[in-house]
């Protein structure tokens, strides 16, 4: 997943790595049939998407041709071998169990990985005693690549392994996972060429007193310059204006690929039980200005489902959280079977849209409750939004549907992607008051 395609013409470089060759290769055909009867397969189907297909290629990064020797370097970094020295395992009470977890008191960083030299992280596992909402927000897990002072990735803990507000459930996708709700697996590969650092710090005014940890990677003796670096950003606004798009990924420049985002909404109270998610997703990059060249058709449309969102989880797409009564849905998509590559650069965003019956929409507006009115259909589009002003729905002259209307909510948003160099142009992440201000729960 964080190779970038080579010229199918030299020689000497690696064979392309895109979703072509894997779709038409022997291996994924044979991948794809074991996996309609046996959900195991996914590991290996997973590996095959970022190792490429090439029959003949025994170099993969990660050693998962199951059926061959690989020469990469085994290392777990965990408390009982921070950094995962070789031969230095386990050595604390005889070798006993003597260290299993550690503590981060607050205000203080730890580091779970700081190494030098090449390699791939392939697995890091986690948990913590207080998985508490705030906890979950206040913690901050950054990774630095390379010896770059600026990390690549940066965001609440909670939110980076897949899951927002907050929140935990149990689930399992292709990249992140949580057995039962208590334990937090991101399997995202992730290469460096220099050097690894992956620090948590915790900003909650309160002592995390267990921190459990492995951190799994593998050392490479070479760099391939296709290779890309992962990054990580985080962002949230708890009341978004009204016919603005939310920022997924602000614009970053470089050459790489967009990941996927799992996105956070906190729906405003105001609107009472009206639709918040009429949004279209817009990817803009390479040159795009006032017209994306990706857009979608809706929020749930973007994850694959329709009519509403309930809760579910796939692959690549799903909804984790879906509660009516606390207003909160969190859900992700991964664009790993429709990769997304850019040259130059990107931008994701999302509208903040949503829609109810023209009736309540025009009681809303007699309310003085902030929207502006965007179409009604009843059998045909009827286009409302105009950038200088804001129609006034007049339910005895005008159609009768459904009408959508810009609205304003609590999103936030992790986005994930590869950038082909260790460090990227975006804003540091956001205090902790903002990250944990108005966390919602059940009473």
């Amino acid at each position: 997943m964080f190779l970038n395609s080579t010229d199918a013409n030299n020689s000497n470089q690696q064979q392309p790595r895109n979703t072509e060759r894997i779709l038409s290769s022997k291996k994924y055909q044979t991948v794809a049939t074991i996996f309609h009867s046996n959900a195991n397969a996914l590991l290996l189907l997973s590996a095959m998407l970022f190792c490429g297909c090439d029959d003949n290629d025994n170099d993969t990064v990660n050693g998962n041709n199951l059926f061959e020797y690989n020469s990469m370097e085994p290392r777990w970094s965990s408390p009982e071998n921070r950094n995962g020295e070789k031969g230095a395992g386990g050595k604390e009470n005889n070798s006993a169990k003597g260290h299993p977890y550690d503590t981060i008191a607050a205000g203080k960083s730890y580091a779970l990985l700081d190494i030098q030299g090449a390699g791939v992280i392939n697995r890091m596992w986690i948990t913590i005693n207080d998985r508490s909402p705030n906890m979950l927000r206040a913690l901050k897990i950054e990774m630095f690549w390379d010896n770059e002072v600026k990390p690549a990735v940066s965001v609440p803990f909670g939110d980076f392994f897949g899951v927002g507000l907050g929140k935990t459930t149990p689930f399992q996708n292709a990249l992140f996972s949580n057995a039962e709700g208590r334990s937090f697996v991101c399997l995202v590969p992730m290469p460096f060429r220099k050097g690894a650092k992956i620090v948590v710090t915790n900003e909650s005014g309160e002592t995390l007193h267990n921190i459990f940890f492995d951190v799994d990677y593998n050392l490479i003796n070479a760099w391939n310059d296709d290779y890309l670096y992962f990054h990580a950003y985080w962002h949230r606004d708890t009341a978004t204006a009204l016919a603005k798009d939310f920022e997924l990924l602000p614009q970053v420049q470089g050459k790489g690929r967009f990941l996927g985002v799992n996105i956070g909404i906190n729906a405003n109270a105001l609107y009472k039980d009206s639709w918040w998610g009429e949004g279209e997703v817009k990817m803009y990059f390479d040159g795009d200005t006032n017209y994306p060249t990706l857009n979608g058709t809706g929020t749930e449309d973007y994850i694959g489902t329709a009519w509403g969102q309930g809760k579910f989880t796939n692959n690549y797409a799903g909804c984790l959280i879906a509660d009516d009564s606390t207003l909160q849905w969190c859900y992700y998509r991964y664009h790993i079977p429709d990769p997304i590559f850019f040259k130059t650069d990107c931008r994701v965003a999302i509208q903040q849209i949503g829609g109810s019956s023209t009736n309540a929409v025009a009681a809303h507006q007699r309310a003085n409750t902030p929207l502006i009115s965007v179409t009604t259909d009843d059998g045909r589009i009827h286009a409302y939004y105009k950038k200088d002003s804001a129609v006034k729905i007049d339910t005895a002259t005008m159609p009768q549907g459904w009408t959508n209307f810009y609205r304003t909510d609590d999103v936030s948003a992790t986005a994930y992607f590869y950038l082909d160099k260790p460090a990227d142009n975006l804003t540091p992440l956001q205090a902790v008051n903002m990250r944990t201000a108005n966390l919602r729960s059940k009473k």
